[in-house]
């Protein structure tokens, strides 16, 4: 029978280097991978081996990217109760982010709408996020703008697009996490993700990472890689980990316990809260 708890509640935790190590390392859920082609479209989906009214993320790409080099980020969200799924429709030279933020949307509802692995698992309309890297946050940005129902959006290294998701940004008011890398020499935060960042409606939380490139967040090895400055860090990989399932377990679920990780000092990075 499956568990019916809605998500998986961190240990109690000392302070912002306990969150930080615990919340970075996996949750306790089994994990099972699915396939999206059995909707039409490519993509990948993860989740706990069981559990009703989950919360859920869907997960946008960046240019050229695999959505295998973002399985590392959805398994983590997965360990720790959250479903993620992400489509991997829009992997040319010339995506169109319109057509990957209505995947974005699409995917939501089928992970919403239909009872996934053997019927044991379900998700809880109210409890869903949008989330992607690059041009991938920007498509999600674009799909928030237009869902009433998702509870939060997460943009990590946003990227400039057309449509616009600065325009997008001003329409969302659900909390939103911008993750922003200081070292971008891909999308320079000066005029991709703080600009962004900064044109969000809702009550938000912009972390920059210093140090970090827009490809810090990648995992894998892809020939992209060599046309892209920079590469993946483990580093900036585990830090982004940590700070995303906080603040989705916090703003999807209540969560409290993660509070200093949502609106805390945490090293490494610099925090402008605008709650």
């Amino acid at each position: 029978m499956a568990r019916t708890s809605t998500f998986t509640r961190p240990p109690a935790l000392r302070n912002t280097k306990d969150a930080l190590e615990q919340l970075s390392r996996p949750g306790p859920n089994e994990v099972l991978r699915g396939d999206l082609g059995l909707i039409g479209t490519p993509g990948v989906v993860f989740a706990p081996a069981s559990g009703l009214g989950l919360p859920a993320v869907v997960f946008g790409h960046d240019w050229m990217q695999p959505t295998s080099r973002y399985a590392e980020l959805l398994r983590h969200l997965a360990s720790w109760g959250i479903v993620a799924a992400a489509p991997g429709s829009q992997g040319s030279p010339l995506p169109s982010v319109s057509r990957l933020s209505a995947d974005l949307r699409t995917t939501l509802e089928v992970c919403v709408g239909v009872r996934l692995g053997d019927g044991d698992i379900s998700v809880d309309s109210r409890r869903t996020a949008l989330a992607g890297h690059g041009i991938g946050a920007s498509a999600a940005l674009l799909a928030a703008a237009g869902h009433p129902k998702v509870a939060a959006v997460v943009a990590i290294a946003a990227s400039q697009t057309r449509p616009s998701p600065v325009e997008a940004a001003k329409a969302i008011s659900v909390p939103g996490l911008h993750i922003v890398a200081g070292n971008d020499t891909v999308a320079p935060a000066a005029g991709h993700a703080e600009q962004i960042a900064e044109a969000y409606a809702g009550p938000h939380w912009i972390r920059t990472l210093p140090k970090a490139g827009h490809t810090d967040f990648l995992s894998g090895v892809h020939w992209s890689d060599l046309v892209l400055s920079g590469g993946p860090s483990t580093k900036v990989r585990r830090v982004t980990r940590a700070l995303v399932t906080a603040f989705l377990l916090k703003e999807l679920c209540g969560e409290d316990r993660v509070d200093d990780l949502v609106d805390g000092k945490v090293g490494g990075t610099i925090l402008s809260a605008h709650p």
